[in-house]
């Protein structure tokens, strides 16, 4: 397969790292190259199976409004634009295009949002999320936070669940869900130690997206993989 990775830092890094061991042709482009998306064009998409995105929340926006106005599909990492996840859905249902997004592509993490939907089943407890980034992650909380927030406050409605977020050097990304009781505390943990397991997911998506039409939460399909 051919992929278009967008963003050349420590993930998308690593995401180029793993498209070529897994066998596919890829190139690579940092802002830069790309400002304002004026690199992605039917012209320049044409042969691409896929685009992969870890920029960050502006330039994915853009991003994904060109390669999906040109019927393109495109897995986006980035975190930190859902307010703009309907008009990218409709985007690509109407050029017949293709979105994969997702607040984090570790198969880890999504164990840790199936293994937080039973412990929210518990009553008679209080939840709230602790989480861990590095210093130059733009949104707080993580939308993976929001995510974990949004499953237990499903199962609990008109509950609120206090999030607490942290930025500190280089952390990769620590998720911690307590389970407060009368008697006992329960907690669920994952703490990324490298940034493999987002990148590997993120490819792994972009094989599964390619040739499909639509619009998916990698929660959904991630067990396809």
């Amino acid at each position: 397969m051919q992929f278009l990775i967008l963003g050349k830092g420590k993930t998308g890094s690593l995401v180029a790292e793993i498209a070529r061991e897994r066998g596919h042709a890829m190139r690579a482009l940092d802002i830069d190259e790309n400002r304002d998306a004026s690199a992605l064009t039917a012209a320049s998409l044409d042969g691409v199976d896929a685009v992969i995105d870890f920029t960050a929340p502006e330039a994915a926006v853009e991003n994904m409004t060109a390669v999906l106005g040109c019927g393109g599909r495109i897995v986006v990492g980035t975190t930190g634009w859902y307010a703009h996840l309907d008009a990218m859905k409709a985007l690509a249902r109407e050029r017949g295009g293709a979105l994969l997004y997702g607040t984090n592509f570790s198969i880890g993490v999504q164990k840790l949002f199936r293994l937080s939907a039973d412990l929210a089943k518990l009553d008679g407890y209080t939840f709230s999320i602790a989480e861990t980034h590095h210093v130059t992650k733009l949104d707080a909380p993580s939308g993976t936070a929001i995510t974990l927030r949004q499953i237990i406050e499903a199962a609990h409605p008109g509950a609120k669940v206090e999030v607490v977020s942290h930025r500190v050097g280089d952390a990769m990304g620590e998720h911690i869900v307590t389970a407060l009781g009368a008697n006992d505390t329960l907690e669920l943990r994952h703490e990324i130690q490298s940034r493999r397991c987002l990148a590997e997911g993120a490819v792994r998506g972009a094989e599964w997206l390619a040739g499909k039409q639509g619009a998916w939460d990698f929660r959904e399909i991630f067990d396809q993989l």
